[in-house]
């Protein structure tokens, strides 16, 4: 496509569509943001907590299981591992989703692989359901397997979704709703968890088959919303549909620099195929890009966070806390990364995104060391079982404040149309085996190095750090062009030197030789 070809699209494109164009509405994009949350990234959040208050009896429903085929009685240990697999097992399913996440996107666009990726959460939730009474704790390990596919797609394809659809001042907070709503699923699963709710013994099969009910609000809300604009018009090549997606996401007439940059987008990319994200690590274009999504989706799981909410119960009870009222203070917890994350969406158009991040990991660094010296000296001075408490909180919040929600807008910002879908499959398959890696170590962790266990966090997240401050450049309000040309810079420091003094000395020869002439 030529220049000039893009000028005149540019030119007529509103006016010549005007009368297909639907009506929307401001409140159209808050909407969809909503439902497809709600069956999305919810998800991830709802499943991570609703694992904590069945532990008891899923362990002895396996040891039953056992006793009741094989006339077995398992030794603690062993029910301890069963156990284990059935928590970590839901990692690699995540990392299953995540890889298989970019070719459905690409094939059915974002809007319809969020739908279709409620198979995985549906025959999950009916294999948890139907466990207890086919006396099959595998089922309930496939189940976990299938929720995680559920949740790596969604982790991927949403944020993804969301930073397509959005306006550009408004991408950041609106990609960052995901984190959001992972917070608001944590909280939520730890409170249907109680055990006035699903959280008793008699009830533990329907706690693991409630992450039905945001699937069935999602299948039935999302498909009034519109499809991603930008996979309208660049990937499927449908101009009206893309129009009509902005008029009914921005409530009002298309603004001609929103839709500029789409056909810029699409005029840089013409004739591409969807990248592979084996090709990318070959491409020195998007260098840098790679290697910050690889590292700060690395650190996100690395930091220590989800370990952090392992320790949560020891430090209350040595706080004085009641066994009873433990699972009431832990809500807390999950209240406060909930916070955190809407604290961000509300600062992360105002501060960015490299301030929030860099920020967020310095801060995680402060309260590892604050926490190891609260956990060294516990036993000698009374008062700091009450500070280890505070550094659960502080911990979490700076947690909540800037990787949380931040890490999952990059690719979206950093990559073009083509890049983009493998870009999310390499930063999702990151985060998926770093969560299992900390989830399979941590135990040792805890068991060699004792309160010193949180020193390898604070170092991961002292080096994420300065990653951030001495190599990733802000994003916030800036085109994906102006973004790239800012890598390129980076991607090719060494051959533009080179090409520079080149070209120095090409014009100081031609100085010289008009001298001598």
């Amino acid at each position: 496509m030529s220049l000039a070809n893009v000028r005149q699209d540019k030119a007529r494109t509103p006016q010549s569509l005007k009368k297909n164009i639907k009506s929307g509405s401001p409140l159209t994009l808050v909407l969809m943001v909503a439902s497809a949350s709600i069956g999305g990234t919810l998800q991830y959040g709802y499943n991570l907590a609703i694992m904590n208050a069945p532990t008891t009896f899923i362990q002895t429903f396996i040891n039953e299981t056992f006793l009741q085929r094989w006339d077995v009685q398992l030794e603690d240990y062993q029910v301890t591992l069963v156990w284990t697999i059935i928590v970590s097992i839901f990692s690699l399913g995540g990392f299953a989703g995540a890889l298989i996440a970019g070719p459905m996107t690409i094939r059915f666009g974002r809007k319809k692989c969020l739908l279709l990726n409620n198979v995985f959460l549906m025959s999950g939730a009916l294999l948890a359901l139907t466990s207890r009474a086919a006396g099959s704790f595998e089922m309930i390990m496939l189940s976990r397997v299938l929720i995680g596919i559920n949740a790596g797609i969604s982790m991927n394809v949403q944020p993804m979704y969301f930073g397509e659809s959005a306006p550009k001042h408004l991408r950041g907070a609106i990609s960052q709703s995901s984190a959001v709503f992972t917070a608001f699923g944590v909280v939520l699963g730890q409170v249907v968890g109680l055990r006035e709710i699903l959280g008793c013994e008699s009830c533990w099969q329907y706690l693991l088959a409630s992450n039905a009910i945001p699937g069935f609000i999602q299948l039935l809300t999302l498909p009034w919303f519109p499809e991603s604009p930008r996979y309208l018009l660049i990937d499927r090549g449908d101009k009206e549909a893309c129009i009509n997606a902005l008029r009914r996401l921005r409530g009002c007439e298309v603004e001609r620099s929103e839709l500029d940059e789409i056909l810029q987008e699409q005029a840089e990319t013409k004739g591409m195929r969807p990248r592979r994200p084996w090709e990318l690590f070959t491409d020195r274009s998007v260098r840098w890009q790679l290697i910050s999504v690889i590292i700060i989706s690395s650190a996100m799981q690395l930091c220590g966070n989800d370990s952090i909410y392992f320790y949560a119960s020891y430090v209350f009870k040595e706080a004085g806390i009641s066994e009873e009222q433990i699972q009431y203070v832990t809500i807390g917890t999950g209240t406060c990364e909930f916070t955190a994350c809407i604290m961000c969406n509300l600062l992360v158009e105002r501060k960015g995104r490299r301030f929030m991040l860099m920020g967020g990991f310095l801060l995680m660094t402060v309260w590892a060391i604050v926490f190891t010296i609260a956990l060294s000296f516990e036993r000698y001075v009374s008062w700091m079982s009450y500070l280890s408490m505070a550094c659960i909180f502080t911990y979490i919040l700076s947690f909540g404040m800037g990787p949380a929600g931040v890490t999952g807008v990059l690719p979206t910002e950093i990559f073009n149309q083509a890049a983009r879908p493998a870009a999310y499959m390499i930063a999702g398959s990151m985060m998926w085996l770093n969560l299992f890696i900390v989830g399979m170590i941590f135990p040792f962790l805890v068991s060699g190095l004792s309160e010193y266990c949180f020193v390898p966090f604070g170092a991961i997240c002292l080096s994420s750090a300065l990653y951030i401050g001495l190599f990733l450049p802000e994003t916030k309000g800036k085109s994906l062009s102006v973004i790239t040309s800012e890598f390129h810079g980076m991607n090719f420091k060494g051959q533009n030197e080179k090409s520079l003094e080149l070209q120095t000395q090409y014009k100081l020869g031609e100085v010289c030789l008009s001298t001598a002439l």
